[in-house]
């Protein structure tokens, strides 16, 4: 009885009393409530809580990515305590509706080193150290941090981890693609329990690889050491197993896209859309400078391109310092970071209306370069 004369009145509640409580709160308040205590934290991810707030569920967070490759050389799991980007037991997440940083435990994990590095549909896919294994191979595991559950995809060798790109589509379709090949896993719903290798045959490295609308899509520098050519291939799903599947995107129409943008990637868009972003190059000249950052969409269906925004002039200079720039989001956000930046600049685009802002209080930025995702927190099933 002492115990429970000790406890602050709330822990003496029955649960059904205390799930509606809880149950009644935004979401965003209830994952924060999740860090309090281990009591709340038992409550708060107990699959009948769990259930019962299914309906608030998707919540469109921006994740960070650990600082790049770090995850290679050092083992963090002496200090689960910081709340670094870095720390492997630590997923950050930017909620751009409420202005705040939220952090899910991945404690639940038994890996070590754990590198998230994509999403779909509230499942992250990150690589990881098999925490009682000398084999140096990594594993990629798929995860849901709010229901903590999890899988692991076949296994596969660490250069894949190394130099691969982890693109995952809303079908849990999932590929490693690196400039010599790729690495296809159709999902356990396919009845195919593993990764099929096919060559990649692309000129370059590909450049942000996206996978939309049942193909990747990637740029590819063609030119050479001397001066940067952009081209844009893509390659569907279904020609993937034929020896040239690789396409170059090109229309006459396009002009020169391509040439006014320094140092181009690609994001995901919304639906059957695709988003370049670049510098935009103030000339022709070989080392012209660049007068803002420009985002250019892609209708798939059309292939025509639009202008979908272009950063104010005074939060560029911010990036003026910084020769190179970070780009990562999806959909109708798109983050942008560099050196000496210490934040980042959002493009928000909903109901067509674009709004540049600023986000404050990255946690532990590292080099100053962020990388992430976009990830829709929720209580997807592991496929």
């Amino acid at each position: 009885m002492d115990d429970d004369e000790d406890a602050p009145p709330i822990y003496l509640l029955p649960e059904d009393t205390l799930h509606q409580i809880f149950a009644s709160l935004p979401l965003r308040q209830i994952i924060i409530c999740r860090s309090l205590s281990k009591f709340f934290f038992q409550t708060l991810t107990s699959p009948s809580f769990l259930r019962l707030i299914s309906p608030l569920f998707p919540l469109r967070l921006l994740a960070l990515r650990p600082p790049h490759h770090h995850h290679h050389h050092h083992h963090h799991h002496h200090h689960h305590h910081l709340p670094s980007a870095s720390s492997p037991c630590l997923l950050h997440a930017f909620d751009p509706h409420d202005n705040i940083w939220l952090r899910f435990s991945l404690s639940f994990l038994p890996f070590r080193s754990l590198h998230p590095v994509a999403s779909s549909l509230g499942l992250v896919y990150l690589w990881g150290d098999s925490a009682d294994s000398p084999d140096p191979a990594k594993s990629l595991v798929a995860c849901n941090p709010l229901t903590r559950r999890f899988s692991v995809l076949p296994q596969l060798g660490s250069a894949w981890s190394r130099h691969g790109s982890v693109l995952v589509d809303s079908a849990n379709r999932v590929m490693v693609l690196t400039e010599l090949a790729a690495l296809y896993f159709a999902g356990s719903g396919s009845g195919s329990t593993r990764w099929l290798k096919f060559s990649s045959n692309l000129p370059s490295k590909p450049r942000s690889p996206v996978l939309a609308s049942d193909a990747v899509y990637a740029l590819c520098d063609i030119g050479s050491p001397w001066r940067s050519q952009w081209k844009l291939f893509s390659c569907s799903l279904k020609t993937l197993k034929s020896a040239h599947h690789w396409i170059k995107l090109e229309k006459h129409e396009w002009g020169d896209v391509f040439d006014i943008l320094k140092r181009p990637r690609l994001v995901k868009g919304t639906e059957n859309s695709i988003l370049m972003v670049g510098g935009l190059k103030s000339s022709f000249a070989l080392n012209a400078s660049c007068s803002t950052i420009l985002i250019l969409k892609l209708d798939l269906e059309t292939l025509e391109w639009e202008e979908a925004g272009r950063m104010p002039v005074e939060m560029f200079q911010c990036f003026t310092e910084s020769s190179k720039f970070k780009v990562f989001g999806g959909g109708n956000r798109v983050c942008f970071s560099g050196k000496r930046v210490g934040r980042l600049a959002l493009w928000d685009c909903f109901d067509k209306k674009v709004e540049w802002r600023w986000i404050d209080g990255i946690p532990a930025p590292g080099d100053g370069f962020c990388r992430g995702f976009v990830f829709e927190a929720g209580l997807t099933e592991l496929p």
